[in-house]
């Protein structure tokens, strides 16, 4: 199993025969690596309703005719763009022909801003646990810090985490490392930074407050397991 970052808050899982896309942020994101045109995704999975997480998901689940996954008012909103998709909620897991999900809370917005002005609500905003291949990644989304990451990670002992750094609309780099500590995570790589100003942070001061193992990922960084 493949496991790349590519700016923002988007991740790639590439299992043996599948590609499953995290919060497709792509045109926009100057952080990126990634081409709509080139990625062809056989499963996207969505955290929350807002711009810059659900990205290019329909253009790009069109295209390839990929499942969405996500909380059951925004996957309700995508199926009326005539997307095929797959709706769940915090607290719920399914078994999937690529691996488990379940979606756990977070603490955050989660409304899609149109050209009109409009904010159109999408569901609550969620945290994803992935069992794939023998392993456990947890994507914490768009979150504050919360007590209950320590149940998290008593109930799902995880391999590999990524938290959101960036402060201002999530945690900020203290938060996030005692949800490191909170979460008993094997590794942590942190996530939503320096996409925008008020989110500028430094990465590897983050890495440097972990007992845990941490790891900075440029877009393109790929772990393996």
């Amino acid at each position: 199993m493949k496991i790349s970052y590519h700016g923002h808050s988007v991740v790639k899982i590439k299992t043996k025969d599948q590609t499953i896309l995290i919060d497709p942020f792509i045109n926009g994101n100057e952080l990126t690596d990634l081409k709509v045109e080139d990625e062809h995704p056989d499963v996207i999975i969505l955290t929350h309703g807002h711009n810059d997480h659900v990205g290019d998901t329909v253009e790009l689940a069109k295209k390839n005719d990929s499942l969405v996954i996500a909380n059951h008012e925004l996957a309700t909103y995508l199926s009326w763009q005539l997307v095929k998709t797959h709706p769940m909620h915090i607290g719920g897991a399914y078994e999937f022909d690529f691996g488990k999900v379940k979606f756990t809370q977070a603490f955050h917005g989660s409304g899609l801003i149109t050209d009109g002005n409009e904010i159109i609500y999408m569901g609550m905003p969620a945290g994803l646990l992935l069992m794939i291949e023998g392993k456990t990644i947890y994507h914490a989304g768009d979150t504050g810090l919360f007590s209950d990451m320590k149940l998290i990670g008593e109930r799902h002992p995880i391999d590999l985490a990524f938290l959101p750094i960036g402060d201002n609309f999530t945690m900020g780099p203290e938060d996030a490392a005692t949800a490191a500590s909170f979460l008993q995570a094997k590794k942590v790589v942190p996530i939503h930074y320096n996409t925008f100003p008020p989110i500028k942070q430094d990465p590897n001061k983050f890495v440097e407050l972990l007992e845990c193992e941490g790891q900075v990922m440029n877009a393109g960084d790929v772990i393996e397991y």
